[in-house]
């Protein structure tokens, strides 16, 4: 051990696994780069995030309107579409938000849910399982 206590060559670095009590820097957050060049006025460089929330922007207007089942199939589409963008595209700005492994089940799980309970409302439901029909019979017998 060296008089300043370090251990010899590795003086200058942490000797344990345990986090520091302060952080003297962070990581740059995967969404706060830009989804398009900066010569581009703000809403340009953000366009994926906007594509999803106009899209659910109209499917929320369509639901308060009395159109609850074209509404609710466009909130789950733009979901969808932002799960697409995040695989696909290589930066989506702020539509980024964890990683990309976590962004893409997040946005497409609730967009398919959203989706399929759309197509499932009542009455007249536009998909019919029968399976689920069975399962409700049979947690509901006295």
């Amino acid at each position: 051990m060296s008089a300043d206590g370090g251990h010899g060559q590795h003086a200058g670095r942490r000797t344990t696994r345990r986090f520091p009590l302060f952080t003297r820097d962070t990581a740059r957050p995967e969404g706060g780069g830009r989804a398009a060049s900066g010569d581009l006025p703000a809403p340009a460089r953000q366009w994926p995030l906007l594509v999803v929330l106009a899209t659910v922007a109209v499917g929320l207007l369509l639901t308060s309107l009395d159109q609850f089942r074209v509404g609710a199939l466009l909130i789950g589409a733009g979901l969808l579409a932002g799960a697409v963008m995040r695989w696909i595209l290589p930066s989506v700005g702020m539509l980024a938000v964890r990683s990309r492994f976590t962004d893409i089940a997040t946005y497409g799980v609730l967009g398919l849910v959203i989706v399929l309970l759309a197509l499932m409302a009542q009455p007249k439901p536009w998909l019919v399982i029968p399976y689920l029909k069975d399962a409700l019979h049979f947690t509901m017998k006295s």
